[in-house]
């Protein structure tokens, strides 16, 4: 099997943007990011790395994004929705680089494996740490829960500001067990940081064939059985009510899940957005007051916001 991977020659200001609109709106296999501070940061070691820029093929000018999908994808409309969501994010005042489209296919399971040398393990917080499955990690805390990954294919490592954001509002919610729903459940991280935390159950959503099937395998490969996953399009045929809804998802698709939110939160429940950048804020305000739903706390790092959100109706 091959895979079509479409490369854009573009800025780090738009990573994270890309990589999220990659996976939810374009149902792509899995993202990659070449980045040219990595390499000069790599040059810049005080050990006996030497790095020659002037050897290394095809060396970003800023960042080069690289989205894969299946080889039976449609190429040019890919294409066109790349260049309309680049034109859309320069609209925000965000650089998008030179913006220039390529496209190739290679083989899958060259791909699959050559980028886990750039996966490590993310030492998150007091309470918790992300770790690739191929990597040995020893916790300084006997109590810090270890996630286990192996993101494979789908959306998910930890790594981007928008899942670590999620990560927060979840430590700072999680004060006693409760039932949550992780919508757009990608990789499955927010669904097993969850459960790690002490969650009774854990429902994942996603409408991703493979987020489903990442998500099993790494709620098998931590030892969890209180996850359960449904594939289906935000909460649209889930059933029940839950104390906390997670959803790190971009900007316009929150948009379609608050009118949803009311009917699956239980009294006194909480709701923790992340995958907003600070420009559409002012969006997800608006619909989260017309729908009866007010901010507690905003959190921020770069460009990227996560939200802790409860009913206008509760007591201060």
């Amino acid at each position: 099997m091959k895979l079509l991977v479409i490369k854009i020659e573009t800025s780090h200001e738009v990573e994270d943007a890309l990589s999220i609109f990659s996976q939810d709106n374009l149902n792509s296999l899995g993202t990659e990011t070449r980045k040219r501070s990595d390499f000069e940061k790599v040059g810049q070691l005080h050990d006996s790395t030497v790095v020659e820029m002037n050897d290394i093929e095809d060396l970003p000018k800023d960042t080069q994004f690289m989205a894969y999908f299946d080889e039976e994808a449609d190429k040019d409309n890919l294409i066109k929705k790349f260049n309309e969501k680049l034109q859309e994010l320069k609209g925000y005042g965000l650089n998008i680089g030179e913006g220039k489209i390529t496209t190739s296919y290679v083989a899958d399971q060259d791909w699959n494996t050559a980028w886990q040398k750039y996966y490590h393990v993310i030492d998150f917080s007091r309470h918790l740490a992300i770790v690739p499955e191929w990597e040995d990690y020893q916790p300084k805390f006997e109590d810090q829960k270890l996630i286990r990954l192996d993101p494979g294919l789908a959306f998910g490592t930890g790594n981007h500001k928008t899942t670590q954001l999620a990560m927060m509002g979840l430590e700072r919610a999680m004060l006693k067990p409760v039932d949550v729903v992780d919508v757009g459940t990608g990789s499955g991280i927010l669904a097993i940081a969850a459960a790690e935390l002490g969650a009774k159950h854990v429902l994942a959503t996603d409408i991703s064939d493979e987020s489903m099937s990442a998500a099993k395998e790494n709620a098998a490969l931590n030892n969890l059985t209180n996850i359960e996953l449904q594939k289906t399009s935000l909460l649209k045929d889930v059933k029940g009510k839950f104390d906390i809804i997670v959803a790190n998802i971009l900007a316009e698709i929150l948009l379609d899940l608050i009118p949803q939110m009311n009917e699956h939160l239980n009294e006194n429940g909480q709701v923790i957005f992340s995958g907003i950048d600070y420009l559409q804020l002012p969006k997800i305000e608006k619909a989260l007051d017309e729908n009866g739903f007010k901010i507690d706390l905003s959190m921020r790092q770069g460009r990227w916001v996560g939200l802790a959100i409860t009913r206008k109706d509760l007591d201060n």
